[in-house]
């Protein structure tokens, strides 16, 4: 190719721009935290600062251009956003996933979302099914809504705002959509009941080429007018697209961020939707039994803004004070979401011990939950949890018979700008094997917190 890959990845806390080479090497990237608006006016929902989002990607791509050249843009986005648009732009702001007034209308809605055996979606709170945004756009906004001529899942929006085209990608639309049959392989009994067929562009794959820049977007940030647009990627999707590319039999990701996801793949387990067990729908279509918890908000909750590093001295601390945290400390998604998490027991006198315990924490639901999967090894750790020892230095203790492994590529963000690569042949990633830490008691640790969830 000889150009970089410039990978728009819009997370659900922060935003950024990563470029990358033909070898897959991080080249240079560009962040900052993701913005809300309130409400105001006649909307009454919080929504996404897409203009903000915008001029931060604008700024991100020219400075990047001003030292590399880029040649394909490819987008990562989370798969609780989406929006209703039409040639002029929005009839209506995309909503932001937390708002609490989408749960106003869950009675009404829950009568009408298809059973999980169509969709293996579960039922989300707030706004975290695309199909519930839909029906309250149109339940409380129907002049507005009205006049879009297209919803967007959150990647393609991105890169219809880049080249113009509007596209829909399944990995985007079954993710815990409600809006998306992955069995068969078409858009859910909803889209259909409710009339939303025409809302819903032509299929393209992740990895397809929409078209080049608009002319405007080229001009603004200095990027050629022939860069090359791609379809884009459901986020924790694109943490698979390495290991799609290079492992062989059944294997398990855990996609690390604000949501931690295992992707299990081969699991046969039975999936209960109470527990939010759901499958997502692989870049090739394929559905992958999955389990979640939101990790890396719950951790920032019990750890805080800015926590210490975290050592093997300080694990074992927490556990020979025998101080639990128990679920949850969200309340959106994840196996225990109706609890109001607790600490049980106090905090040993350290100042990485929240941090520790939050650690634990994080662990020790992913144990569970990939104990309820039955997913296979290697147990591959990718994203944020990924970046410090601690987290699947302790997975690994507690898994003894999984081996765990810790992803060499640069998350989602990765994967997504392997699709600009995709059908040519690819390096097997060099995952780093982890040394799991010999905690003493940890192992009546972990059977105490299983007897108290």
């Amino acid at each position: 190719m000889g150009g970089l890959v410039a990978v728009l990845d819009v997370g659900k806390t922060n935003l950024k721009v990563i470029a990358f080479d033909d070898d897959g090497r991080l080249v240079s990237e560009r962040r900052q935290r993701t913005a809300t608006i309130p409400p105001r006016g006649q909307i009454r929902y919080q929504s996404l600062d897409t203009e903000g989002d915008w001029r931060f990607f604008a700024k991100a791509l020219s400075e990047i251009a001003l030292r590399h050249r880029i040649e394909t843009i490819s987008i990562s986005a989370h798969g609780a956003a989406g929006a209703l648009v039409n040639d002029a732009g929005f009839p209506l702001p995309p909503i932001d996933y937390d708002d609490d007034g989408l749960s106003a209308d869950a009675a009404d809605y829950e009568a009408l979302r298809p059973p999980f055996s169509e969709t293996l979606s579960p039922s989300l709170p707030r706004g975290l099914n695309l199909g519930r945004q839909i029906f309250h756009s149109f339940r409380h906004y129907p002049i507005e809504a009205a006049r879009a001529t297209a919803f967007l899942a959150w990647p393609q929006y991105w890169a219809w705002r880049l080249c113009g085209v509007m596209a829909s990608e399944f990995t985007s639309l079954g993710a815990h959509t409600d809006l998306w049959n992955p069995q068969a392989g078409r858009l859910s009994s909803l889209v259909e009941r409710q009339g939303w067929l025409g809302l819903f562009p032509r299929l393209h794959k992740a990895w397809e080429v929409l078209a080049p820049l608009r002319p405007e977007v080229a001009a603004a940030t200095g990027l050629g007018k022939n860069v090359e647009v791609l379809c884009g990627v459901h986020d924790s999707n694109a943490s698979l697209v390495p290991q799609l590319l290079s492992q062989s039999g059944d294997f398990t990701v855990i996609s690390t961020g604000t949501w931690v996801i295992i992707f299990a793949l081969g699991s046969k387990a039975n999936l209960d939707p109470q527990a939010d067990m759901l499958a997502n729908v692989n870049v090739r279509g394929e559905p992958v039994p999955c389990a979640r918890f939101m990790g890396g908000r719950e951790f920032a909750v019990l750890a805080g803004d800015t926590p210490p590093e975290v050592e093997e001295g300080d694990v074992a601390a927490v556990v020979a004070s025998g101080a639990l945290a128990l679920p949850a400390f969200s309340d959106q998604g994840g196996p225990f979401a109706g609890r109001h998490g607790r600490i049980d027991g106090d905090l040993p006198d350290r100042p990485a011990a929240r941090a520790a315990l939050a650690t634990l924490y994080c662990a020790l639901m992913t144990d569970h939950l990939v104990g309820r999967l039955a997913a296979a090894s290697p147990l591959i750790v990718d994203g944020g949890f990924a970046r410090t020892p601690a987290f699947a230095a302790i997975l690994a203790a507690l898994k003894p018979d999984r081996t765990v492994l810790i992803a060499d590529a640069a998350g989602a963000a990765a994967g997504a700008a392997m699709l600009a690569r995709w059908g040519e042949p690819h390096a097997a990633p060099r995952h780093a094997p982890v040394r799991a830490w010999l905690v003493p008691g940890l192992r009546a640790y972990q059977e105490r917190w299983e007897s108290m969830l």
